[in-house]
């Protein structure tokens, strides 16, 4: 395959990624409307346990099928690959309905662990349970989208997964509004209905598979047919490399939702115990702006600019396997720059106008907490995304282990935090815990980086700064906006709408300006804009 061919598909993949990740973030205003605070509770209750059982029953596999598939393909041996897929199907089948079987009859075990109220535990339960009916299928649809990859064809993971997301979320949205809005019924049975959609869109994204998969089988037939076969390894040994390709991919995918389910774990035992003037429905609108409504609002900025970043990766492994190790630097510089640049002040213009967000995606009512958890929350992003963009360096300079030490550290760290964060901070104690755990994470890999690269981190810091002191500046004019309004708190949806939208406006405005006028927008992002290019020949 042509470099602009594997590249065109590269990016038709990341463009899918990214678009499927807006959508499932964007997806919980709509919810949030149909079943409010404690539909939400429940959602993201059940969905935690899940993402983890979900990131275990694959192992990781999409990525390490790919990999462990394209390296047998680089040498002619086709058949090697086509075996590791006959049988793997068999086994993301076996490990889907164990995990299955897990989350199903484990519901009450997972309820019970988390010390939720006991009117709530039977609903739980009840959501847990049919979400885990999409844990079946999805393992088995992993690994034909790695095995694709493999063969560098991004376009049948491309479509899958979009066609998943649009129904998951298309199905659960008009079938919880039938039934709640409608038919005026249970907001307990509209958020089973959208749990269950996960199902329903993974039965979707296999049939479109499955489509690619008779398409192309007469010649992935011919390939494997023809194949040169120099070593036939048996495999126990097949599936060994594979699982030291994906155990990294596992790690790097299940950091944030390990937090989270720290997080459910905790947060009911010791707010309940440190702040016993909580009602139940405060309570449950905290642990759903953490775990739900304010983490999907932080995750955009996010996804945009790891998913940028994280572009530049595959060269970084590229110039580390040839020694250029100036190059390497200049790579990891380009992609910690981006991700510092489009994550700033993105979090920052976030955090401020947190309030006027809240209230204008969700509720003026719960505002008073879900604007406050947004306020602290939302930094945690830049943290989120540094972690994700050094682990990636660290996987292409063949130093993966480190993110799994780090990883596990960060860990450590939140798990003896929480409770007594949680005390003294209240709301905002398990954002600071999180934060310290992922700030050693992300030295531990930094660490890594400069011992293995010799790279030097003084360039960066000097751009960090010139960013922050811009997004100083950006915050100071926002809020000249809130002077005249006379407070950062809206009092009415449109009050949230027009401000939200000048905050957006003017700080965007004054960073684009002072980036633009500095040069800092053209070294940071290059001549990939025609404005920044012909401001730059001129």
């Amino acid at each position: 395959m042509s470099g602009s061919t594997l590249m065109r598909g590269t990016f038709i993949l990341s463009v899918a990624i990214f678009f499927t990740k807006l959508i499932g973030m964007l997806f919980t205003i709509p919810f949030y409307h149909i079943v409010k605070e404690h539909g939400v509770y429940l959602y993201s209750f059940a969905y935690n346990p899940y993402a983890i059982i979900l990131s275990i029953s694959t192992v990781g596999v999409p990525l390490a099928v790919s990999k462990f598939v394209a390296k047998y393909n680089a040498i002619g041996d086709y058949q090697t690959g086509r075996r590791l897929f006959r049988s793997g199907l068999l086994l993301m089948t076996l490990t889907g309905f164990v995990g299955f079987l897990i989350m199903f009859f484990g519901a009450s075990a997972i309820v019970h662990l988390s010390d939720v109220h006991p009117e709530d535990v039977d609903e739980l339960v009840f959501v847990i349970r049919v979400l885990s009916f999409a844990l079946i299928i999805v393992p088995a649809m992993s690994l034909i989208r790695g095995y694709f990859q493999g063969f560098q064809s991004m376009g049948p993971t491309a479509l899958s997964q979009t066609i998943e997301q649009v129904v998951r979320i298309g199905f659960g949205l008009i079938a919880a509004f039938i039934v709640v809005e409608v038919f005026h019924g249970s907001k307990v049975m509209g958020v089973a209905l959208v749990t269950f959609g996960a199902f329903v869109g993974a039965i979707a994204g296999l049939i479109v598979l499955i489509r690619y998969w008779m398409k192309r089988k007469p010649h992935l037939d011919k390939l494997a047919n023809n194949s040169v076969v120099k070593d036939r390894p048996k495999l126990a040994s097949m599936y060994k490399e594979l699982i030291s390709y994906a155990i990294p991919f596992v790690c790097v995918g299940l950091a944030n939702q390990i937090y989270l389910q720290v997080d459910q774990f905790t947060l009911n035992h010791f707010m309940k115990d440190f702040h016993q003037a909580l009602s139940n429905g405060d309570l449950e609108l905290i642990i759903a702006c953490l775990m739900n409504l304010d983490q999907k609002l932080i995750m955009i900025p996010v996804s945009l600019s790891t998913a940028l970043a994280l572009s530049v990766v595959p060269s970084v492994s590229a110039s580390y396997a040839l020694g250029d190790r100036r190059e390497m630097q200049i790579k990891i510089t380009k992609a910690l720059q981006l991700t510092l640049f489009l994550t700033i002040p993105a979090v920052v213009g976030l955090s401020v106008l947190s309030h006027m967000i809240y209230g204008l995606f969700y509720d003026l009512e719960g505002m008073s907490i879900g604007g406050e958890i947004l306020r602290w929350y939302a930094p945690s992003a830049i943290l989120f995304a540094l972690f994700s963009v050094s682990a990636a360096i660290l996987q292409g300079i063949n130093r993966q282990k480190v993110t799994i030490l780090s990883l596990g550290i960060g860990i450590l760290l939140k798990l003896i935090l929480n409770p007594l964060f949680i005390k003294w901070f209240a709301l905002t104690g398990s954002i600071w815990a999180t934060d310290i755990g992922y700030f050693f994470s992300i030295l531990i890999n930094f660490v890594a980086i400069r011992w293995e690269t010799l790279y030097n981190y003084t360039f960066i810091a000097k751009r960090t700064l010139l960013i922050c002191i811009f997004t100083f500046i950006m915050a100071l004019g926002i809020g000249v906006i809130f002077f005249f309004h006379g407070g950062a708190v809206p009092h009415t949806k449109t009050q949230s709408l027009v401000y939200t939208i000048l905050g957006v406006i003017v700080g965007g405005a004054i960073f684009a300006v002072l980036s633009v006028f500095s040069g800092l927008a053209r070294q940071v992002i290059g001549d990939r804009i025609p404005f920044l290019r012909r401001r730059a020949r001129s």
